[in-house]
């Protein structure tokens, strides 16, 4: 297999920089998320049925189904427009919609034409490393986070070395991911860069 740089992983993740963010927002985005939280637990149901299909696809056919591949991926892009905005990254509501362009974060997946049949049984293994990383990448996120909120609460800003930390955190865990859900092969490397 050959090696994989951050800026060469076939998904393409990253939120637009706001100059500007409200310092009242900051309160009730959690609040306002909540349609979007009951939609999105619905459909992550309805994924995960789908990923157990393209399990035995992938082992019969060495192929995601591109539908089933297409529902999943729209899908992660539903919910990466909700973390920007739940995350404080973006103002704007999220849109009810999947489709790409309609929200000022980008989140695409390149179509594998072809998977490996074995790689399906041992990927939730090789990612353990990466979910031992972002454990402790989550945490500072967090803090990252609490950071963010009391500087936009004051500046109406949020300071760009901790937006690109975030939005990097979240690039890490969504390459791990997309890895560990089985839309791609190639393993993520351990880099918060795009």
């Amino acid at each position: 297999m050959a090696e994989m740089t951050a800026t060469s992983y076939p998904l393409t993740y990253d939120v637009e920089y706001p100059q500007e963010l409200s310092r009242w927002l900051i309160f009730v985005k959690w609040l306002l998320a909540i349609p979007h939280l009951i939609i999105l637990y619905a459909l992550s149901i309805a994924a995960s049925l789908v990923m157990y299909i393209a399990w035995f696809a992938i082992l019969f056919t060495k192929r995601y189904p591109r539908g089933l591949f297409d529902f999943v991926v729209n899908v992660n892009r539903w919910s990466a427009n909700l973390t920007a905005y739940v995350f404080l990254m973006r103002d704007e509501y999220p849109p009810f919609s999947w489709e790409p362009g309609q929200y000022a974060v980008t989140y695409e997946v390149e179509y594998p034409e072809e998977l490996s049949r074995w790689l399906i049984f041992v990927k939730w293994l090789l990612a353990i490393p990466h979910l031992i990383i972002l454990m402790f990448l989550l945490i500072g996120a967090f803090v990252a986070l609490t950071i963010a909120w009391i500087a936009i609460l004051f500046t109406k800003r949020y300071p760009e070395s901790l937006f690109r930390f975030v939005v990097g955190v979240s690039r890490w865990q969504l390459r791990v991911s997309a890895y560990s859900n089985l839309l791609r092969d190639e393993y993520p490397p351990f880099s918060l860069d795009p």
